[in-house]
């Protein structure tokens, strides 16, 4: 006993001594790279020219099948969006199996089939591949774009596309589409409800016809399964597909502008903008830069927490909850890409900051421990990525499509640790180009884009719309003598006239809704003068009211209730007038008219409503017919400020008044499609029902 306790004291005391003599100011040297097994791969070519790529995984008894095609993007024009819809749409019949068909034997042996633009993918246990590869087969072989899928594809891409008009990341990404890459190559295309509408089954029939062919694809097959079956397999299901001739396409190549250019996306009654610095770059899959270039812009931003744009933007500055910058290679063309999103108030500070962080890569050489922290960030991650097999067989795709070493991933372990400090800088010489850039905003245009024509070196702003659509200020074309005042009286008088409307001392309006397979029903009462009741039902169980009987208010749901008071209590007394337009003047509102602004593709007068106690609201009535087709403002919920978005549609006359039918509102990322089932005007309500409970 006493010699194990002498042991433990001396090896206590050595540690001591061990520990003394170390220097924990400094991190340790990274060791040499560590020599890694990526995994073999198979592979072999069917005779219709199908590359099938084998990547063994006996661990678990599944199996996944991808199918990649190897083609060159498509210029879709007037009618984009159709490419997509072809990959959408094969799974939605053949000429053996009906869309529902398909769905429930998928179901039924626990699989999973997904179609796209560019290939398929299935997954399933072992003992169900034999199915599954009927289905694929099949789906694969056979698709027939059924007319009906398609329309009722169609209509909810444009529902979609509605809701994400007022998306900050949906302009933002629009913008970056068009004016990065350019109407000329497919990258700067972008969907609209116009190009939906155009979109034709032809199409979608002409793009499988012409790009789904087995000598311009790789099948993928990674799982439970041997190379001598994986060829059995294949022949049986897909050696009957027929090759043939594939376009080729040659784009021309984006380029980064000559100096800044400043790029607006108008997102009204926003509260936040979305910012990138971007343009294009010339990095291709594979290239000897790609590792390099990936340390280089690590630091900057690129996925590590200490990231420079992080470290200043988030932790020095507070501006954000996230900066990030990307380096991304291409086939055509690369991107690079700094981005985040910041309160209206910081948006030009924040541009500063994320442009000298820029700057100062180009300028200062990183330090060595900021470079050993990156790729020792860099090298976790790799590593941790090789646990899935998929990874392998992604690695064995890319080595076939892009003609790369077969040891590029088996070695990149030691290119990553043999980049210098030199080497850094060299590649943030080559691709970080803070004088080239497009630098784009989606936010709120009154607020910001007044404080950015600075960073443009010729001091000029250029704004697009919602899709990437340059628009040119229209504030000149407001006719002359043309006022807000006018702008309201012209709408008053196309509800039916202030004398009508003032006849109106009550109203009932019901709506219904579809929400998460739900029909919401929604009534709201209206008595003059300041009362108002809003009921929202579910299967005629009431599940929130919101009631103003004249100078209370009350919010109660699920059994709760809150007074209303400050700014809430206000908003509502202005909502319980029917048409507080009429009384804007006597209330002390001010309004002002801005410009003439696209909405749904007409012309609408832009006028700013500003409420005695500061807060604001847009709303934009219809240039031809003077009715209000849009009201934008800024809501603070539990979430925080978001931007709430209400659209007015289908005007139809009652009682010789005008009334909305439909409305279509966004809170956030939540969207309501409102329908009017009834109006009813001066049909005599009891004070009863604005009672508080």
């Amino acid at each position: 006993m006493k010699k194990y306790l002498f042991l433990f004291i001396a090896g206590l005391f050595l540690a001591v001594s061990l520990s003394a003599q170390l220097d924990r100011t400094r991190p340790p040297k990274p060791g040499p790279a560590p020599v890694i097994n990526i995994g073999n791969y198979d592979m072999f070519t069917l005779s219709n020219g199908l590359k099938v790529i084998v990547v063994e995984n006996h661990k678990t008894p599944v199996i996944s099948w991808q199918l990649t095609l190897d083609v060159d993007p498509v210029m879709e024009g007037e009618a984009k969006g159709y490419v997509d819809l072809a990959g959408q749409l094969m799974r939605a019949g053949t000429r053996n199996r009906t869309k529902q068909a398909i769905d429930e034997e998928i179901d039924f042996i626990g699989a999973s089939l997904s179609t796209f633009s560019t290939g398929l993918f299935g997954q399933s246990l072992t003992r169900h591949r034999d199915k599954l590869l009927s289905l694929m087969s099949d789906v694969l072989l056979n698709p027939v774009f059924p007319q009906e899928e398609l329309d009722k594809v169609l209509t909810q891409s444009i529902s979609a596309l509605t809701a994400s008009e007022n998306d900050g990341n949906y302009i933002a990404n629009n913008v970056i589409s068009s004016v990065v890459y350019g109407k000329d190559h497919p990258y700067g295309e972008v969907v609209t409800k116009e190009s939906l509408n155009n979109i034709k089954r032809d199409q979608l029939v002409g793009y499988y016809n012409t790009y789904f062919r087995p000598n311009a694809a790789y099948l993928v097959i990674v799982g439970d399964i041997t190379t001598k079956e994986a060829k059995k397999l294949s022949k049986k299901y897909f050696s009957s597909w027929k090759k043939g001739d594939v376009p080729k396409h040659i784009y021309p190549t984006p380029q980064a502008p000559d100096a800044n250019k400043v790029a607006f996306g108008s997102r009204e009654g926003a509260v936040q903008s979305v910012l990138a610095v971007t343009y294009p770059i010339n990095l291709k899959p594979g290239d000897p830069d790609a590792i390099k270039a990936g340390v280089m812009n690590s630091i900057l931003g690129g996925g590590a927490f200490s990231g420079r744009l992080m470290q200043n933007l988030r932790e020095d500055k507070a501006y954000t909850y996230g900066a990030r910058s990307s380096l991304s290679s291409d086939r055509l063309v690369g991107s690079f890409s700094a981005r985040t999103e910041v309160g209206n108030n910081v948006t030009d500070s924040a541009l500063v900051e994320v442009l000298n962080e820029m700057n100062r890569m180009v300028k200062e050489k990183v330090d060595q421990p900021s470079l050993d922290l990156v790729k020792n960030f860099m090298n976790g991650s790799f590593a941790r990525s090789l646990e899935s097999p998929r990874t392998i067989a992604n690695f064995a795709l890319n080595i076939e499509r892009y003609k790369l070493p077969k040891d590029y991933y088996a070695t990149y372990l030691e290119k990553l640790a043999a980049v210098t400090v030199e080497d850094v800088y060299a590649m943030a010489g080559k691709y970080i180009r803070p004088e080239n850039a497009w630098i784009v905003i989606a936010g709120n245009k009154d607020e910001v884009a007044p404080k950015l024509a600075g960073f443009s070196k010729n001091n000029e702003v250029l704004f697009f719309d919602s899709y990437g659509r340059k628009v040119e200020q229209s504030a000149t074309d407001i006719p002359a003598g043309m006022t807000a005042e006018r702008v309201i009286e012209n709408y008053l008088k196309a509800l039916g006239g202030s004398e009508k409307l003032k006849s109106v001392t009550e109203q009932v309006i019901k709506m219904s809704t579809e929400m998460q397979g739900m029909t919401l029903e929604m009534v709201s009462y209206h008595k003059m003068p300041g009362k108002i009741l809003v009921t929202t039902s579910v299967g005629g169980n009431v599940m929130q009211k919101q009631v103003l009987n004249g100078d209370r208010g009350q919010v109660s749901a699920m059994g709760q209730k809150m007074e209303l008071s400050g700014t809430q209590l206000e908003e509502m007394k202005t909502q319980a007038r029917i048409f507080p337009e009429l009384d804007y003047k006597s209330m002390g509102y001010e309004v002002s008219l801005t410009e003439i602004e696209a909405v749904e593709g007409k012309p609408a007068y832009k006028v700013k409503v500003t409420a005695p106690g500061g807060n604001s609201k847009t709303d934009f009535f219809d240039v031809a017919s003077g009715l209000k087709v849009r009201t934008v403002a800024s809501q603070q919920t539990q979430m925080g400020p978001m931007t709430v978005t209400a659209s007015y549609s289908d005007y139809r006359e009652t009682n010789g008044i005008k009334i909305p039918y439909a409305i279509k509102q966004s809170v956030g990322p939540q969207n309501i499609d409102l329908k009017v089932t009834a109006v009813e005007i001066n049909g005599g309500i009891s004070d009863d029902l604005f009672s508080l409970e």
